[in-house]
């Protein structure tokens, strides 16, 4: 009866004040409409097997609410997407729910065991896990649209281009791919452009696939994949590169780590080279959390002691490092498609995705692919591409004045 009472008491609370579009059923067969007045259907239902469950419920946030459906406090019907979405109105609406952003800065405290750990428990589940809902090329971030209706694969492969052509890579360049994945795109830049290229990550599953790759494509000569943290790479690599491309990896690195990752980069440019960072970011300027707690559903489930920042900060700490930023160029919509194309294919592919990781992360991983849609759509994060060279003007500096040669004028 406690909890019923409570329950009943909430309910009412949300329904004068919002209009959830959700149905709640509970374990003794009673219902809930929590749209209230408003008038609209629900679009999906929260099923609670048990009263130990409603705690999850009466107070509710994103984190709070994945969380009991990871832990299989509670059941979803309907799709994960318009779940998230009336998730978000559910813990918007509710009278505990706090500020926009969260400001908690947890500063994780990185090492190199503890990172090969995070990136193992993420990135290491399963080569075929991931190749169930990636591209054919496996590439796991952000793609890039010309006009929203493309396939992920054209999307991905476009990225790739975008990134070498900003890059200015060409036939004998080095190229340095820090935190490389499966190996797209240090391949395609071999393949297509005739660079050198070196690519460098943590997870074991990643280097042996990237590396069966390279065999595949008869690239052994042009392209090497090493299991190495890129605090590794001097001195032994100081000057060595003419290009360095960190795509989607820097969110590893913490914000407390940042200015010596950025120095580490400078070490290893060429004088004349460029550097391009691809990462997420926060659209909060004091670098807080994800709102709404989901911020705390990623770094608890999806990338433990991972560590977003405002891409001011990103400036910021670039020119602490000896880069001079050159181009900044936002991809936020970009990104809220690429997971909608990662979401449905794994929706697609559930009894598989399931089948390969399990009942629990694939609840997570449900969970993580829609509500990163939702978070991006909505501007709760981002993603910049940051296009540097090393600080100090001069040749150092090997860009054309204009921007043209990004846009087919010229390189």
């Amino acid at each position: 009866m406690f909890w019923e009472s409570r329950l009943e008491h909430f309910v009412d609370r949300l329904r004068a004040s919002g209009c959830v579009p959700l149905e709640l059923r509970l374990w003794n067969g009673r219902r809930y409409d929590l749209a209230g007045a408003c008038g609209v259907p629900p679009v999906a239902s929260v099923v609670v097997p048990s009263p130990r469950s409603l705690g999850y419920l009466l107070r509710p946030s994103l984190s709070s609410l994945g969380r009991a459906y990871v832990e299989g406090a509670i059941e979803v019907e309907g799709r994960l997407s318009d779940v998230i979405e009336a998730s978000w109105k559910l813990a918007t609406t509710a009278v505990c729910a706090e500020g926009r952003f969260a400001r908690l800065l947890r500063g994780w405290h990185h090492t190199r065991a503890s990172d090969r750990a995070d990136i193992a428990y993420h990135y290491d589940v399963s080569n075929d896990f991931y190749r169930l809902w990636l591209d054919e090329r496996m590439v796991y971030s952000c793609a890039y649209f010309e006009h929203g209706d493309e396939t992920l694969a054209e999307a991905q492969r476009r990225k790739l281009d975008h990134i070498l052509t900003k890059l200015r890579v060409g036939s004998g360049d080095r190229l340095l791919d820090i935190g490389c994945g499966w190996g797209a795109l240090v391949i395609h830049a071999a393949k297509h452009y005739g660079a050198v290229c070196h690519g460098i990550t943590l997870s074991e599953q990643q280097h042996a696939l990237a590396t069966e790759r390279v065999r595949a494509e008869g690239l052994q000569g042009r392209v090497t994949i090493e299991l190495r943290d890129y605090r590794d790479m001097l001195p032994a690599h100081a000057g060595g590169f003419d290009r360095i491309s960190s795509v989607g990896m820097f969110e590893h690195v913490g914000k407390k780590h940042l200015a010596d990752y950025f120095g580490i980069i400078h070490g290893l440019l060429k004088d004349g080279g460029l550097v391009l960072n691809h990462g997420i970011t926060s659209t909060d300027p004091a670098d807080g959390e994800t709102p709404y707690g989901g911020g705390e559903f990623i770094h608890d489930y999806v990338f433990p002691h991972g560590e977003l920042v405002h891409i001011g900060t990103v400036l910021q700490e670039m020119q602490r490092g000896g880069l001079e930023p050159h181009d900044i160029e936002s991809l936020r919509r970009h990104y809220a498609l690429t997971l909608d194309h990662w979401a449905a294919r794994f929706e697609a592919h559930a009894d598989e995705a399931r089948r390969l990781a399990g009942d629990r992360r694939f609840r997570i991983w449900r969970v993580y692919l829609a509500g990163c849609a939702k978070a991006f759509r909505e501007d709760w994060i981002s993603v910049f591409q940051v296009l540097g060279c090393k600080a100090g003007g001069g040749a150092l500096n090997p860009l054309p004045m204009s921007r043209g040669w990004q846009y087919g004028q010229g390189r």
